[in-house]
Protein backbone atom coordinates (compact mmCIF):
# COMPACT_ATOMS: atom_id res chain seq x y z
CA UNK A 1 0.00 0.00 0.00
CA UNK A 2 0.87 3.53 -0.99
CA UNK A 3 1.04 6.07 2.16
CA UNK A 4 1.74 9.88 1.82
CA UNK A 5 4.08 12.17 3.67
CA UNK A 6 3.27 15.97 3.59
CA UNK A 7 6.16 18.21 4.90
CA UNK A 8 6.65 22.02 5.85
CA UNK A 9 8.59 24.45 7.84
CA UNK A 10 7.83 27.07 9.35
CA UNK A 11 9.20 30.07 12.74
CA UNK A 12 8.80 29.41 16.15
CA UNK A 13 7.49 26.92 18.50
CA UNK A 14 4.35 27.83 19.14
CA UNK A 15 3.46 28.69 15.32
CA UNK A 16 4.39 25.29 14.69
CA UNK A 17 2.03 23.24 17.08
CA UNK A 18 -0.14 25.35 16.39
CA UNK A 19 -0.38 24.41 12.22
CA UNK A 20 0.26 20.56 13.46
CA UNK A 21 -2.72 21.02 15.31
CA UNK A 22 -5.01 22.16 12.61
CA UNK A 23 -3.37 19.37 10.16
CA UNK A 24 -4.86 16.95 12.28
CA UNK A 25 -7.95 18.02 11.56
CA UNK A 26 -7.40 17.84 7.74
CA UNK A 27 -9.43 15.75 5.73
CA UNK A 28 -8.82 12.82 4.71
CA UNK A 29 -7.33 12.96 8.23
CA UNK A 30 -3.54 11.96 8.59
CA UNK A 31 -2.62 8.94 10.48
CA UNK A 32 -0.34 11.11 12.50
CA UNK A 33 1.43 14.23 12.90
CA UNK A 34 5.24 15.37 13.96
CA UNK A 35 6.10 18.65 15.02
CA UNK A 36 10.40 18.72 15.45
CA UNK A 37 12.44 21.79 15.71
CA UNK A 38 15.32 21.82 13.47
CA UNK A 39 18.56 21.04 15.68
CA UNK A 40 20.84 23.85 13.24
CA UNK A 41 20.00 26.73 15.77
CA UNK A 42 17.83 28.46 13.24
CA UNK A 43 14.83 28.44 14.85
CA UNK A 44 13.10 26.55 12.54
CA UNK A 45 10.14 23.98 13.02
CA UNK A 46 9.32 21.07 10.63
CA UNK A 47 5.39 19.85 10.57
CA UNK A 48 4.73 16.79 8.83
CA UNK A 49 1.89 14.90 8.67
CA UNK A 50 1.29 10.54 7.69
CA UNK A 51 -1.29 9.64 5.23
CA UNK A 52 -3.07 6.26 4.01
CA UNK A 53 -5.02 8.70 1.13
CA UNK A 54 -3.65 11.01 -0.90
CA UNK A 55 -3.85 14.17 1.21
CA UNK A 56 -6.15 17.45 0.11
CA UNK A 57 -3.21 19.66 -1.46
CA UNK A 58 -5.45 22.26 -1.46
CA UNK A 59 -6.16 22.09 1.70
CA UNK A 60 -2.56 22.21 3.13
CA UNK A 61 -2.13 25.00 1.02
CA UNK A 62 -4.35 26.86 2.66
CA UNK A 63 -2.86 25.77 6.28
CA UNK A 64 0.59 26.65 4.68
CA UNK A 65 -0.78 30.07 3.73
CA UNK A 66 -2.69 30.50 7.17
CA UNK A 67 0.29 29.95 9.15
CA UNK A 68 2.81 31.84 6.67
CA UNK A 69 4.70 28.60 6.92
CA UNK A 70 6.34 27.17 3.55
CA UNK A 71 4.04 24.98 0.87
CA UNK A 72 3.78 21.70 1.84
CA UNK A 73 6.05 19.19 -0.28
CA UNK A 74 3.92 16.00 -0.67
CA UNK A 75 5.86 12.53 -1.19
CA UNK A 76 4.65 8.78 -1.82
CA UNK A 77 6.39 6.16 0.53
CA UNK A 78 6.50 3.10 -1.10
CA UNK A 79 4.90 0.10 0.60
CA UNK A 80 7.92 -1.75 2.70
CA UNK A 81 9.54 -3.29 5.49
CA UNK A 82 11.05 0.39 6.85
CA UNK A 83 11.97 -0.98 10.60
CA UNK A 84 13.46 -4.44 8.54
CA UNK A 85 15.22 -2.23 6.33
CA UNK A 86 16.77 0.28 8.87
CA UNK A 87 17.56 -2.84 11.09
CA UNK A 88 19.76 -3.98 8.00
CA UNK A 89 21.22 -0.38 8.01
CA UNK A 90 22.26 -0.58 11.66
CA UNK A 91 25.91 -1.89 12.93
CA UNK A 92 26.45 -2.86 16.22
CA UNK A 93 27.53 0.71 18.71
CA UNK A 94 31.33 0.03 20.16
CA UNK A 95 31.29 2.14 23.06
CA UNK A 96 33.93 1.17 25.30
CA UNK A 97 32.51 -1.36 27.85
CA UNK A 98 29.43 -1.15 26.04
CA UNK A 99 27.76 -2.99 22.62
CA UNK A 100 24.90 -1.46 21.46
CA UNK A 101 23.43 -4.54 18.64
CA UNK A 102 20.12 -5.01 17.12
CA UNK A 103 18.78 -9.01 16.97
CA UNK A 104 20.15 -9.41 13.62
CA UNK A 105 23.39 -9.05 14.78
CA UNK A 106 23.31 -11.15 18.58
CA UNK A 107 26.65 -13.71 16.98
CA UNK A 108 28.35 -10.47 16.74
CA UNK A 109 28.34 -9.60 20.76
CA UNK A 110 31.59 -9.68 21.81
CA UNK A 111 32.67 -11.61 25.40
CA UNK A 112 33.21 -9.51 28.62
CA UNK A 113 30.99 -6.59 27.30
CA UNK A 114 28.36 -5.35 28.30
CA UNK A 115 25.29 -5.96 25.85
CA UNK A 116 22.35 -3.74 24.85
CA UNK A 117 19.41 -5.27 22.98
CA UNK A 118 18.30 -2.21 21.14
CA UNK A 119 15.62 -2.62 17.73
CA UNK A 120 15.38 0.03 15.13
CA UNK A 121 11.81 1.37 16.47
CA UNK A 122 10.03 4.81 16.75
CA UNK A 123 12.02 5.81 20.00
CA UNK A 124 15.05 7.78 19.83
CA UNK A 125 18.97 6.50 20.84
CA UNK A 126 19.72 3.23 19.19
CA UNK A 127 23.33 4.40 19.79
CA UNK A 128 24.26 5.41 16.39
CA UNK A 129 23.66 8.91 17.24
CA UNK A 130 27.02 11.34 18.47
CA UNK A 131 24.72 12.37 21.39
CA UNK A 132 23.40 8.53 22.50
CA UNK A 133 27.00 7.49 21.85
CA UNK A 134 28.52 10.75 23.59
CA UNK A 135 26.46 9.45 26.84
CA UNK A 136 27.51 5.88 26.33
CA UNK A 137 31.00 7.01 26.16
CA UNK A 138 30.69 9.54 28.72
CA UNK A 139 29.38 7.01 31.42
CA UNK A 140 31.83 4.60 30.53
CA UNK A 141 35.05 7.94 31.33
CA UNK A 142 32.93 8.18 34.59
CA UNK A 143 33.23 4.23 35.53
CA UNK A 144 37.61 4.16 34.44
CA UNK A 145 37.49 7.44 37.14
CA UNK A 146 36.16 5.14 39.66
CA UNK A 147 33.03 6.80 39.85
CA UNK A 148 29.79 4.23 40.93
CA UNK A 149 26.20 5.15 41.06
CA UNK A 150 23.56 4.36 43.74
CA UNK A 151 20.73 6.28 42.27
CA UNK A 152 19.87 7.04 38.56
CA UNK A 153 17.77 8.70 36.50
CA UNK A 154 17.45 9.44 32.79
CA UNK A 155 15.27 11.88 31.83
CA UNK A 156 14.39 12.09 28.27
CA UNK A 157 15.12 8.44 27.87
CA UNK A 158 13.48 7.62 24.43
CA UNK A 159 14.73 3.92 23.21
CA UNK A 160 15.96 3.62 27.52
CA UNK A 161 19.52 2.32 26.28
CA UNK A 162 21.21 4.94 28.99
CA UNK A 163 18.79 3.65 31.66
CA UNK A 164 19.97 -0.09 30.80
CA UNK A 165 23.41 0.78 30.79
CA UNK A 166 23.22 2.73 34.15
CA UNK A 167 21.58 -0.82 35.81
CA UNK A 168 23.77 -3.06 34.22
CA UNK A 169 26.81 -2.07 35.36
CA UNK A 170 25.18 -0.08 39.12
CA UNK A 171 23.88 -2.00 41.76
CA UNK A 172 20.64 0.31 41.83
CA UNK A 173 17.36 0.43 39.81
CA UNK A 174 17.24 3.07 37.86
CA UNK A 175 14.33 5.47 36.58
CA UNK A 176 13.59 6.63 32.80
CA UNK A 177 11.27 9.23 32.02
CA UNK A 178 10.03 10.58 28.79
CA UNK A 179 7.54 13.43 27.40
CA UNK A 180 6.47 11.05 25.07
CA UNK A 181 3.69 7.79 25.66
CA UNK A 182 5.26 6.16 22.21
CA UNK A 183 9.02 6.09 23.69
CA UNK A 184 7.88 4.66 26.89
CA UNK A 185 6.20 1.99 25.66
CA UNK A 186 9.06 1.25 22.77
CA UNK A 187 11.34 1.99 26.60
CA UNK A 188 9.89 -0.84 28.42
CA UNK A 189 9.51 -3.17 25.58
CA UNK A 190 13.78 -3.06 25.03
CA UNK A 191 13.91 -3.31 29.19
CA UNK A 192 11.82 -6.28 28.98
CA UNK A 193 14.14 -7.44 26.01
CA UNK A 194 17.08 -7.08 28.31
CA UNK A 195 15.60 -8.82 31.23
CA UNK A 196 16.32 -5.67 33.20
CA UNK A 197 12.21 -4.88 34.17
CA UNK A 198 13.31 -5.46 37.86
CA UNK A 199 15.83 -2.59 37.34
CA UNK A 200 14.47 -0.33 34.97
CA UNK A 201 11.20 1.70 36.06
CA UNK A 202 9.98 3.63 32.46
CA UNK A 203 7.15 6.13 32.93
CA UNK A 204 5.39 9.33 31.67
CA UNK A 205 6.98 12.58 32.82
CA UNK A 206 7.71 16.11 32.10
CA UNK A 207 11.02 16.75 33.49
CA UNK A 208 11.01 15.77 37.16
CA UNK A 209 7.78 16.58 37.52
CA UNK A 210 6.49 12.47 38.72
CA UNK A 211 5.92 11.80 42.15
CA UNK A 212 8.46 8.59 41.54
CA UNK A 213 11.01 11.56 40.84
CA UNK A 214 10.68 13.46 43.66
CA UNK A 215 10.40 9.89 46.17
CA UNK A 216 13.87 9.49 44.91
CA UNK A 217 15.78 12.41 44.35
CA UNK A 218 18.39 13.26 44.86
CA UNK A 219 20.41 11.67 42.27
CA UNK A 220 23.78 11.03 42.07
CA UNK A 221 23.90 10.54 38.18
CA UNK A 222 21.35 11.81 35.61
CA UNK A 223 21.44 11.25 31.72
CA UNK A 224 19.47 14.59 30.07
CA UNK A 225 20.13 13.47 26.46
CA UNK A 226 17.30 16.31 25.40
CA UNK A 227 17.67 19.77 23.22
CA UNK A 228 19.29 22.96 24.49
CA UNK A 229 16.59 24.64 25.01
CA UNK A 230 14.23 21.84 27.87
CA UNK A 231 18.63 21.29 29.41
CA UNK A 232 18.25 24.98 30.00
CA UNK A 233 15.10 25.02 31.56
CA UNK A 234 16.09 22.50 33.50
CA UNK A 235 18.93 23.60 34.90
CA UNK A 236 17.41 24.94 38.01
CA UNK A 237 15.55 21.55 39.06
CA UNK A 238 18.30 19.72 37.65
CA UNK A 239 20.48 21.26 40.48
CA UNK A 240 17.81 21.11 42.81
CA UNK A 241 17.63 17.15 42.05
CA UNK A 242 21.03 16.30 42.08
CA UNK A 243 23.36 15.27 45.21
CA UNK A 244 26.26 16.73 46.34
CA UNK A 245 29.09 15.28 44.41
CA UNK A 246 26.67 13.98 41.79
CA UNK A 247 27.14 14.09 37.59
CA UNK A 248 24.70 14.79 35.15
CA UNK A 249 25.23 13.63 31.68
CA UNK A 250 24.14 16.03 29.02
CA UNK A 251 23.82 16.28 25.61
CA UNK A 252 21.60 16.77 22.52
CA UNK A 253 23.72 19.79 21.94
CA UNK A 254 25.11 21.40 18.79
CA UNK A 255 28.55 22.06 19.13
CA UNK A 256 28.11 25.99 19.37
CA UNK A 257 25.48 25.75 22.03
CA UNK A 258 27.21 23.47 24.61
CA UNK A 259 28.66 26.87 25.75
CA UNK A 260 25.71 28.49 26.87
CA UNK A 261 24.47 25.03 28.90
CA UNK A 262 27.99 25.24 30.46
CA UNK A 263 27.37 28.41 31.56
CA UNK A 264 23.77 28.11 32.53
CA UNK A 265 24.70 25.08 34.74
CA UNK A 266 27.53 26.84 36.61
CA UNK A 267 25.31 29.13 37.52
CA UNK A 268 23.27 26.30 39.05
CA UNK A 269 26.01 24.69 40.89
CA UNK A 270 27.65 22.43 38.73
CA UNK A 271 31.15 22.22 37.36
CA UNK A 272 32.25 21.11 33.62
CA UNK A 273 34.30 17.74 34.40
CA UNK A 274 34.46 16.79 30.46
CA UNK A 275 33.45 17.43 27.17
CA UNK A 276 33.47 15.77 24.21
CA UNK A 277 32.20 16.57 20.11
CA UNK A 278 31.46 13.33 18.15
CA UNK A 279 30.75 14.93 14.60
CA UNK A 280 28.25 18.19 15.41
CA UNK A 281 27.28 16.88 18.94
CA UNK A 282 28.65 17.35 22.38
CA UNK A 283 27.75 15.36 25.37
CA UNK A 284 29.40 17.16 28.76
CA UNK A 285 29.64 15.77 31.89
CA UNK A 286 28.97 18.13 34.90
CA UNK A 287 29.93 17.29 38.62
CA UNK A 288 27.39 18.96 41.20
CA UNK A 289 29.72 21.11 43.87
CA UNK A 290 30.24 19.40 46.77
CA UNK A 291 27.94 20.98 50.26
Amino acid sequence: MTTFTALTTLSGRGSAEALGEALERLSPEPMGVGVFEIEDGSGMWEIGGYFVERPDTAGLALLASAFKARPFVVSEVPDRDWVAHVQRQLPPVDAGRFFVYGSHDADKVPAGRVALLIEAAMAFGTGHHGTTLGCLLALDRLMDDGFAAHNVADIGCGTAVLAMAAASVFPCAVLASDIDEVAVEVARTNVTANNLQARVDCFEATGFEHHEIASRAPFDLIFANILKGPLLDLAPAMSKETASGGYVILSGLLNEQADEVVAAYRKNGYNLSHRSEIVDWTTLILGKTEA
